[in-house]
C-alpha cells in the first residue's frame, strides 16, 4: 500500500496581528510576519513543521486548496517555463515551490490532514491542461482516500474544453479549477467563454474553483485582475453552479453585509488559500460572522505555504467548535461527497 493511502472512513486566544506579506517576496520560515508558514527555497534553513496530531475523536481536516504537479514538470521546469507564459510568470523564480502528490502526502501525514483538494493549474495551453489532468487522474486512482482532484481547464478551447471536462469527470475527477482567467487570456465575465463551461458543470454536478483577487492593496506575482464584481456576476448568472471563490474571493464576503449581494451568493464557498499573504487571520472570524462558517473552506495553497503552521494559526483563533469543525473539514466533505463522506474512503483498501 502506498504511503498515506489508508482507509479514512470519515464523516462529515487570537494571535498577534501581523502585516500581510507579498507572495514571491523572500522571507525566512521563521519570519514572524509570515507566522512561520511560508516555505523557503532550496538550500535555505527551515524550522521543522510541528505536527499536532488530533485526538481519535477529532474531526477530519481537509485542505481544500493545494497544487500538485507531474514529476516531469518539476524535473524539466525550464522546458515548461518556455512552453507556457502563465507558468513562467509564476514559476520562473527558482524559490517558487512545486510539489508532487507524494510531497503533499508527506506534509499531510506530518500535520494530521486527512485529505486535500488537489487543484489543476491554469495553463495557457489546453494541451498542457490535458497533460496535467492525466497526472491528476493517476493521483486520484492511486490515493482515492486522500485526494479529490480538480481538472485543469482552459475555457478558451471551446468544444475541446467540454470534451476534456467530460473525459476527466467520467474518469473520476471531482470538479474543475483553479481557473486563472488573468493568466489564461480571458475575462471571468466573458460569457461566451464561461457560459458553456458553467452549464456543463451544472449538468455534471461538479463544482468550479476560481482564482479571485483583491481590487486594492499590494501587487504580487499571480494576483491578476479577477475582481469580486465578476465573481458576484457569475454567481448571479449561474445560481445552480457550485462555486468556490479562492483567496477569500478577493474580499467578496465583506460585501455580503449588503442583503442583495448575500442573497445572490448563498450557494457559494470561499477558501482561505494564501491568507498569510493577504489578511490578518481574524478574517476567519469576520467572514464566519458575515456569511456563516458553513461556507468557508480551509485551504493553505500548499506548497506556497506550509500546512502545519497555517493549521495551528486557525486552531488558535478560538473559534466555536462547530464553526471550526465546519471550516476545517465538514464543508469540504459535503461539497465533494454530497452524502457527508469523503470520496473513496468507504471503498479503499486498508
Amino acid at each position: 500500500m502506498s504511503r498515506g493511502d489508508h482507509v479514512l472512513g470519515i464523516r462529515a486566544p487570537e494571535l498577534a496581528r501581523t502585516t500581510p506579506r507579498v507572495p514571491g517576496q523572500a522571507m525566512s520560515a521563521s519570519d514572524p510576519a509570515a507566522g512561520g508558514d511560508a516555505i523557503v527555497g532550496p538550500g535555505e534553513s527551515q524550522s521543522p513543521e510541528t505536527s499536532r496530531s488530533p485526538g481519535p475523536d477529532a474531526a477530519p481536516v481537509i485542505d481544500a486548496h493545494i497544487h500538485v504537479f507531474p514529476p516531469e514538470v518539476i524535473s524539466q521546469r525550464e522546458r515548461f517555463l518556455a512552453l507556457d507564459p502563465h507558468f513562467a510568470a509564476l514559476y520562473t523564480n527558482p524559490r517558487a515551490r512545486l510539489a508532487t502528490a507524494e510531497d503533499a502526502l508527506a506534509s499531510m501525514d506530518r500535520n494530521g490532514i486527512a485529505g486535500a483538494f488537489a487543484l489543476g493549474f491554469g495553463w495557457t495551453d489546453a494541451a498542457l491542461c490535458r497533460m496535467h489532468n492525466d497526472y491528476l487522474l493517476d493521483v486520484q486512482s492511486r490515493y482515492p482516500s486522500r485526494f479529490a482532484c480538480f481538472a485543469a481547464i482552459q475555457p478558451r478551447a471551446g468544444a475541446a474544453t467540454l470534451a476534456e471536462l467530460s473525459r476527466v469527470v467520467s474518469a473520476g475527477l471531482r470538479g474543475a479549477g483553479e481557473l486563472m482567467p488573468h493568466g489564461q487570456g480571458y475575462r471571468l465575465d466573458d460569457w461566451t467563454v464561461i457560459d458553456p463551461l458553467a452549464e456543463a458543470l451544472v449538468s455534471l454536478g461538479r463544482p468550479l474553483v476560481i482564482h479571485v483577487s483583491e481590487p486594492v492593496g499590494h501587487r504580487y506575482p499571480g494576483k491578476g485582475d479577477v475582481s469580486p464584481v465578476a465573481a458576484w456576476e457569475l454567481a448571479r448568472r449561474h445560481p445552480a453552479l457550485r462555486l468556490v471563490f479562492a483567496h477569500w474571493g478577493g474580499g467578496l464576503p465583506f460585501y455580503e453585509l449588503m442583503p442583495e449581494v448575500a442573497a445572490d451568493l448563498r450557494q457559494t464557498f470561499y477558501d482561505s488559500a494564501a491568507t498569510t499573504f493577504l489578511y490578518r487571520f481574524e478574517v476567519f472570524r469576520v467572514a464566519s460572522e458575515i456569511c456563516g462558517a458553513e461556507r468557508i473552506l480551509f485551504g493553505t495553497d500548499f506548497p506556497l505555504l506550509r500546512q502545519g503552521p497555517f493549521l495551528q494559526r486557525v486552531r488558535a483563533l478560538g473559534l466555536p467548535d462547530p464553526a471550526l469543525r465546519s471550516i476545517l473539514g465538514d464543508n469540504a466533505i459535503h461539497l465533494i461527497g454530497g452524502d457527508g463522506s469523503w470520496p473513496g474512503a468507504a471503498g479503499a483498501a486498508g
